[in-house]
């Protein structure tokens, strides 16, 4: 059994940060790459920005220059710092996890973290 836990979100103003972490924990071989995806309110879900298993990261347009994305390899816990935030940022933030889950590549989602930015 993988999980995948989300931590981090709130509401802040417009301008202000949060950081959104998150933790995969469970049986598995290893994790390879780990994303932050998002959805807002009748918007599709998107990518934000993700990581692979040899530190290469891809940011979508809007969160380049403003968010940054990183892990920590040996607890299996990524960080999304996210800084000059928009009401236009609001929404559901999730965390992504593809691991090695004994031989079989599985991606395993959270259950997602509300991020709230007020104008």
């Amino acid at each position: 059994q993988v999980q995948v836990e989300e931590f981090g979100g709130g509401l802040v103003q417009a301008g202000g940060s949060l950081t959104l972490s998150c933790t995969a924990s469970g049986a598995f071989v290893r994790v390879n790459g780990m994303g932050w995806y998002r959805q807002a309110r009748g918007k599709q879900h998107e990518l934000v920005a993700r990581i692979s298993s040899s530190d290469i990261t891809q940011y979508s347009e809007f969160a380049k220059g403003r968010f940054t994305i990183s892990r920590d390899k040996v607890k299996n816990t990524l960080i999304l710092q996210m800084n000059s935030l928009t009401p236009e940022d609001t929404g559901v933030y999730s965390c992504r996890a593809d691991v090695d889950d004994w031989g079989e590549q599985m991606t395993y989602w959270g259950q997602g973290t509300q991020v709230t930015v007020s104008s």
